[in-house]
């Protein structure tokens, strides 16, 4: 068990509110809330059952003023989330009362909690294993369902299972490796060079597999960046607002009125898409607008998806034939706007702009057309595949390096056999696999890596 000092936090947003609660773990958590806590019944709280809850008040034992009326609870080692004694105090949720409780906790010989020391507590008593612990904070940032469902996958170990099954086979791979190494003149029962070379294989698929759904899980972690281009005036900032229903992007007839990048987040279909409105794209000597082009650009070219805006209600300029080459391979939607107007663009100057790409016509101030686009981004971004977003699990860049690190030892160990190199060279590459898997786990992991991981928690978790 990780026995070290109790720790307390305020484990709710600070704030006014119905309910704040604190939140001890440690040997002394009992000990110090029968100190603090009076219960209007009597008794104390370590005469408590292992969850339940009862009604009292913080008492300053020192002047014997009261601080608040609470409800406290208590969930005892190993059955709770520290797998420690945790006991929590619900109080009003003011930030005054919350504060003055915890720091008479501290003053009765608890210390402040460390960012994420409650989980890694979780993670260092045996409760979760690291990859779980690093969704904890996915969970508490999801910002769609879809978010929520792939970090509670993780967090209920659906990561861990996959990762440990891969483990266990390559083990399996290992040890008739090692076997084969240690008694080459022997028939010591060590697999064919063949099987091995096959389970290797599967290895590799297996392991390919779990990098295709981390790309998944990427995607529904970060969202879909999606750049709004378009020379000056088109609508670009108007088709931003009305797709976010709230005016986010100032809206004139001047153009080039958008010197910077605006970035605004909408949900469809449970993936985060990042819409990045951008300035106009034209030739200018003006140097802040000059910057704000450059920005567009590479916005364009960082961009997972491309908005390219043209106004319907003009013909095509060369400007507008410019940036459509600028795409080149880019994904990217071409969206005719303004169609509320008489329409001048003329069909062949948009094939040009457009050619295999889908056209959407819209009018931004009308609001027609916008599920179109809605779809149509889903259909560039997935082609078909938005419900294999079930599958996607939650990873971070942490362990994504790590799962190509194991996928590239598994690779190189399987050449090797295949080129008849001796098998002590397969099992080198074989135990670099498995090593690298067991750190996604949390085995081996140095008090600075999970310093690092655990310091991006909030206080209280």
């Amino acid at each position: 068990m990780y026995r070290q000092d109790t720790i307390v936090a305020i484990s709710t947003p600070i704030g006014e509110g119905a309910i704040g609660i604190v939140r001890m773990s440690g040997e002394k958590s009992v000990e110090i809330g029968d100190k603090l806590i009076i219960f209007k019944r009597g008794g104390a709280i370590r005469e408590m059952a292992d969850y339940s809850m009862s009604y009292g008040q913080v008492i300053d034992p020192f002047d014997g003023q009261v601080v608040d009326e609470v409800v406290v609870s208590v969930m005892r080692a190993p059955r709770s989330y520290t797998r420690e004694d945790v006991v929590e105090i619900n109080c009003h949720g003011g930030i005054v009362a919350l504060k003055r409780a915890m720091d008479l906790a501290v003053q009765l010989g608890a210390r402040v909690a460390e960012p994420g020391e409650f989980t890694k507590r979780a993670f260092l008593n045996g409760r979760i294993d690291l990859s779980q612990a690093e969704a904890v904070i996915d969970v508490i940032r999801a910002k769609t369902e879809a978010q929520l469902r792939a970090a509670m996958q993780s967090l209920e170990g659906g990561l861990s299972s996959k990762i440990r099954n891969l483990r266990s086979q390559i083990l399996e791979v290992y040890a008739h490796l090692e076997v084969a190494v240690d008694f080459s003149d022997e028939d010591a029962g060590a697999l064919a060079t063949q099987d091995l070379i096959q389970k290797l294989g599967e290895c590799q698929k297996e392991a390919g597999k779990l990098l295709v759904d981390a790309r998944r899980g990427k995607i529904l972690k970060e969202g879909v960046k999606v750049g709004i281009v378009g020379r000056p005036n088109v609508g670009k900032s108007s088709l931003l607002n009305v797709l976010l229903g709230e005016r986010r992007a100032i809206v004139t007839p001047i153009p080039g009125t958008t010197r910077d990048v605006i970035e605004e987040t909408i949900n469809i279909q449970g993936v985060p898409f990042r819409l990045q409105d951008t300035a106009g794209i034209r030739d200018t000597g003006h140097e802040v607008e000059k910057m704000g082009v450059e920005l567009s650009l590479k916005t364009m070219e960082e961009a997972d998806a491309v908005l390219y805006v043209v106004d319907g209600s003009e013909p095509l300029t060369k400007e507008d034939l410019e940036i459509g080459r600028k795409l080149g391979s880019k994904k990217a939607l071409v969206v005719v706007n303004k169609i509320d107007l008489p329409v001048l663009a003329e069909p062949d100057q948009v094939r040009q702009v457009t050619g295999e790409r889908k056209e959407i016509r819209i009018s931004a101030t009308k609001g027609w057309g916008l599920e179109d686009v809605e779809r149509g981004l889903v259909e560039l971004v997935f082609a078909g595949e938005l419900c294999c977003l079930d599958e996607a699990i939650m990873v971070n860049a942490r362990q994504k390096e790590l799962l190509e690190k194991a996928q590239r030892a598994i690779v190189s160990g399987k050449e090797a056999l295949e080129a008849g190199m001796s098998e002590e060279f397969a099992a080198a590459d074989v135990r670099i696999a498995y090593e690298a898997l067991g750190e996604i786990l949390g085995e081996k992991s140095g008090e600075d890596l999970l310093d690092r991981i655990f310091s991006e928690f909030c206080l209280g978790k």
